[in-house]
């Protein structure tokens, strides 16, 4: 099945790179680009691409405002899937507009300096419908820009509220950047119970991928900036 592409970033060189990158990779098409967030928003509903790479900084309408227009506006009927998933493109590994990305509905992110072979991997990765996340820069950025006690948010607590002690355990390991089978390792656990786990997640947090599960359990407190392992419970907290 083709992987179908669309290239987004206001410098038509460095779209012309990336297109030359996947030109002649098996399963993937390049379908189209754009050149700010605006024209990538009508560029996929007529292309209907499986994934946008998406430049964050751009004129008329930034990446961020696109990822959050784009993510989740259609479903496949037979897998119930969303698409399209969205990587997100930054010149720096400080960005905080990937933070407000990944809170938007990215799937991952990517630095432009990425060599070829990553670029393709981190393609095949979003486009298989997991979540790209690089732990020790993704925890570098949310421990930057999610600082202090978590802001009140009813809902979201609410939602927090309703994990098992196990669904908490699996949340807090995911947001340290393990993979499913070091989770397994770590807690004893067959790799197909924590797949299960996470899907119980996605769903009770009502969130699409692994990636908005990692910002979540930094802003919930579950993870606190600096720390290694769980928060420690709020007062009066069972």
């Amino acid at each position: 099945m083709t992987t179908r592409v669309l290239l987004v970033d206001d410098q038509a060189l460095v779209r012309t790179g990336f297109r030359m990158i996947l030109a002649d990779e098996d399963g993937i098409e390049v379908v189209g680009e754009a050149a700010n967030g605006l024209e990538a928003v009508d560029a996929a509903v007529r292309l209907l691409p499986d994934v946008v790479v998406m430049d964050i900084r751009m004129p008329v309408m930034d990446g961020v405002e696109a990822t959050r227009r784009l993510v989740g506006t259609r479903v496949d009927a037979e897998t119930g899937r969303a698409w399209p998933r969205v990587l997100v493109l930054t010149t720096f590994d400080t960005d905080e507009h990937v933070v407000e990305a990944l809170r938007a509905g990215a799937s991952g992110f990517l630095l432009k300096d990425v060599t070829p072979a990553d670029f393709v991997a981190a393609i095949r990765v979003v486009a298989s419908g997991e979540a790209l996340i690089a732990p020790s820069v993704t925890r570098r950025l949310l421990e930057q820009f999610v600082q202090g006690a978590p802001a009140a948010d009813p809902n979201r607590d609410r939602l927090v509220d309703q994990l098992t002690e196990r669904e908490r355990e699996v949340l807090e390991l995911l947001a340290e950047g393990l993979s499913n089978r070091e989770i397994a390792d770590r807690l004893v656990l067959a790799e197909p119970t924590v797949k299960t786990h996470v899907s119980h997640l996605l769903l009770k947090l009502d969130l699409r991928d692994r990636a908005q599960l990692v910002v979540l359990a930094y802003e919930s407190g579950i993870v606190r900036p600096g720390a290694r392992g769980r928060a420690d419970p709020a007062p009066g907290a069972p």
